[in-house]
């Protein structure tokens, strides 16, 4: 009896039960927060059904931690959420992990662009995925002398310039600016967390940046580390003639069609028609060869794919720590090749970095 029960836990396999409709849990921003993680979660909805369940932490974020921590903990509680995705991975995020671990010590979660110490979150989650802000630090830079860059603003504030990755890339601008001989600005913009919120940071990218392009001339480039602010500072680079080489989250979907007036939710996901649709428009309003992106959405790539590996993880199928089939995931969804590496500073960790090459709209 005892050698019948052995081989039969052998034939079911090691370790707990996964139910046949497991489900895997979704954690992202609002549309007006992050359009591009939303929407992909509403995809990975639409190809997974009822084995997805998807919620979203506060606009104002970060002074509502505690609902963000609610809402990450609240898809643990339920015992078939078997993988939690959250992106982005804000405020909260690891208090959430650690709270969670208490109670369910090996549930899959994967952090996608975390706004939190990276020496923490990427050990407290599973998985993390990033842009590799060092190395665009230099690409961004070289870029915009491409196109004819001779200053380059950044646009932050404190919170974010208190984040690891982004205080280093602010660094690496600016000695790139001088090896590129580029004057580098830094501008503080409100926070969208602030007292204005997310409408007041806009209004000041509408009034400043036809200030200082008044002052610099029309080659100052314009960049951002916002999300809230993507739209309505590539309306003002168009409108005033500026140049404006990558979003903070790069993808044809972010801040572009708003800006532009653009409806692409018809269009699919079809990205080649996305990035053609922006081309037109730009290109007749006079902004060819000074406007770029990625030629996918990166962090919908991340989303989607993050999806992709946790439900092969909970069947089994891979281990999250196998960085071939992780490098795999991501080039099928995004079907191109992309540059991932492991993130140094933390060698006994789980975060892993990604770079793409630019598309410069109307470039000949």
């Amino acid at each position: 009896m005892i050698a019948l029960c052995l081989l039969a836990g052998i034939l079911a396999g090691c370790g707990p039960s996964v139910p046949k409709n497991f489900k895997i849990g979704i954690v992202t921003g609002t549309v007006s927060q992050g359009e591009d993680e939303y929407r992909a979660a509403e995809q990975m909805k639409t190809k997974y059904v009822d084995r997805i369940v998807h919620v979203t932490y506060p606009d104002n974020f970060m002074q509502e931690q505690e609902t963000v921590i609610s809402q990450i903990t609240g898809l643990a509680a339920d015992k078939n959420v078997r993988a939690i995705v959250v992106c982005q991975g804000v405020p909260g995020t690891a208090a959430a992990i650690d709270k969670i671990r208490l109670t369910r010590k090996d549930l899959p979660i994967i952090v996608v662009v975390p706004h939190e110490d990276p020496k923490v979150i990427s050990k407290k989650a599973d998985l993390v995925f990033e842009t590799d802000n060092l190395s665009r630090g230099t690409s961004i830079i070289q870029l915009a002398k491409q196109m004819g860059a001779t200053h380059f603003l950044h646009y932050s504030f404190p919170r974010h310039m208190s984040m690891e990755l982004l205080a280093k890339r602010r660094t690496i601008f600016e000695q790139e600016c001088k090896k590129q001989g580029i004057e580098f600005v830094f501008v503080t913009a409100p926070d969208p967390m602030g007292p204005d919120g997310i409408p007041g940071a806009q209004k000041f990218i509408m009034e400043d940046v036809p200030r200082e392009v008044a002052k610099y001339g029309k080659n100052v480039c314009v960049f951002s580390t916002n999300c809230g602010m993507q739209e309505p500072l590539i309306k003002s680079a168009l409108d005033t003639g500026a140049i404006f080489a990558e979003q903070c989250c790069p993808s044809p979907t972010h801040g572009y069609p708003g800006a532009l007036g653009l409806d692409v939710k018809g269009m699919a996901g079809d990205v080649a028609k996305i990035l053609k649709a922006i081309e037109d428009k730009i290109v007749s309003k006079g902004g060819a060869g000074r406007f770029a992106t990625w030629p996918v959405p990166i962090n919908m790539v991340f989303l989607r794919a993050s999806v992709d590996l946790a439900m092969q993880a909970v069947e089994g199928k891979i281990k999250l720590s196998d960085e071939v089939a992780l490098k795999a995931a991501l080039e099928k969804d995004a079907g191109t090749k992309i540059t991932m590496t492991k993130y140094a500073d933390v060698p006994d960790g789980h975060m892993y970095l990604t770079i793409l090459g630019s598309y410069v709209f109307g470039k000949k």
